[in-house]
This record gives C-alpha cells, structure tokens and sequence, in this order.
C-alpha cells in the first residue's frame, strides 16, 4: 500500500481493454470502470505492465486475428 503521504491510484480499463491510472476519490470518467486494483502510482503501473502487455486496442487486435 502506498505511504500516507502519497496519494492512492486505482488502474481502470475502457472497453477498447486499453489501461490507466486515476486518482482515488475522483469520478471514473465515462467509459472506464475500476477493475479492483489499487495502490502507489508505481504499484498500479507495475499492475498494467502485467495485465497490459499488448498495448494495442481491443478492435484493432480482433480485426488483425489475434486471439487475445
């Protein structure tokens, strides 16, 4: 968990599966949902590395074939 004294993230997705991080306590933007993650800027980055390894949109992949 973050230290006191630096803010909390939580990584959101958009339905195109692309990641990002948002303060929080602030409103998700429309479009993008928590998906439970939460900690240090640095914490939830290192989560989307995981998660996240092709960065390509959701669309662009299914229409290039890839089964992902």
């Amino acid at each position: 968990m973050p230290d006191a004294a630096e803010p909390e993230y939580t990584v959101v997705v958009n339905d195109e599966e692309q990641h990002s991080i948002w303060s929080v306590g602030r409103q998700v933007p429309a479009g993008w949902r928590e998906i439970g993650v939460n900690g240090s800027r640095q914490e939830c980055l290192d989560r989307i590395e995981q998660l996240w390894p092709d960065i390509r949109p959701l669309s662009v992949r299914r229409r290039l074939g890839d089964p992902q």
